[in-house]
């Protein structure tokens, strides 16, 4: 499951896209939403910690009292990256400038001849014209075939956890914080290495051809407050990429955990949600946390 890798990225997938399908059969209707969530507090602040999917369809039920009751005692929403059309703009604007490849490049002329054939079948499978692909960087092009597939699912990103939180914030006129920028997200989207870039592109293309049958097991156990599975799908993944794990999971959080300290010295009730990987495991925030001598209320 080697898409699990891109499900880790970004809620600033949540603007354009995010790899996650077959959502319809991860909850059966007949059992109540049970998706994990922590609760930190000090003497001065505390806060909630939720693991976000960045595209649902709509109408799924993901809030429990625990969550509906945690969000109304916050006072402050903590999200990954802004979302608002600023944000989108920004985005825009750094796709156009490192989405294309070199007029004397092609991505079918960057991959080694094994995968061209998942390669035509992914473009294929998601009904993309192969000439507009052929000119993408790999980066660009997995992303616009996970993108088209999630639209003939009709799944929205607008349905999803964070979006869903972030209006909800706005509506009520909650401040709302981030814990990365724009730029420091995409810088992980659109890596410099090009062998890397090629290496987990073509790595992600049997994924491609059919996402639905690589996710649903992650969105099962996400939905079910299952973190032990939810560990295993994520990070048992991830170990096979350690360099990609390092950037993606372990050094941000590492990076998130002075500025949520930093939350939990203030006078607040944080509400925090993040990427569902950034929350399992050892590495994960919350057991980072209590590494750092906080009780963690949770799984």
């Amino acid at each position: 499951m080697r898409n699990a890798i891109k499900t880790m990225f970004l809620p600033l997938l949540g603007l354009l896209l995010a790899p996650l399908a077959a959502l319809a059969q991860a909850q059966p209707a007949a059992v109540p939403p049970a998706p994990s969530l922590w609760h930190v507090k000090t003497e001065q602040g505390e806060a909630y910690l939720l693991g976000s999917v960045h595209v649902l369809p709509p109408g799924f039920n993901w809030q429990t009292p625990s969550i509906s009751r945690g969000l109304a005692r916050s006072d402050v929403l903590v999200f990954e990256v802004p979302q608002d059309e600023t944000a989108m703009a920004q985005l825009q604007s750094l796709i156009q400038a490192k989405g294309m490849l070199a007029p004397s490049e092609s991505l079918r002329g960057l991959l080694d001849s094994k995968s061209l054939p998942d390669y035509d079948a992914a473009v294929a499978a998601a009904g993309l014209q192969p000439d507009i692909v052929n000119h993408e960087r790999p980066w660009l092009a997995g992303l616009q075939i996970m993108f088209a597939q999630m639209a003939k699912q009709k799944y929205d990103p607008g349905s999803g956890v964070d979006a869903t939180l972030m209006a909800g914030a706005a509506k009520t006129h909650k401040p709302m914080r981030y814990l990365e920028t724009i730029e420091e997200q995409f810088a992980l989207l659109a890596p410099d290495d090009r062998i890397l870039e090629v290496q987990e592109f073509e790595s992600s293309l049997k994924d491609l051809r059919d996402i639905s049958a690589e996710l649903d097991p992650l969105i099962k156990a996400w939905s079910r407050g299952d973190q032990a599975q939810l560990d295993k799908l994520i990070n048992g993944d991830l170990d096979e990429f350690p360099q990609a794990r390092k950037l993606l999971l372990d050094d941000r959080n590492k990076r998130w955990l002075p500025k949520i300290q930093a939350m939990l010295k203030e006078k607040h009730v944080f509400f925090i949600t993040v990427g569902a990987g950034h929350l399992t495991g050892p590495a994960g925030v919350p057991a980072l946390l209590r590494k750092a001598g906080y009780k963690v209320e949770g799984p």
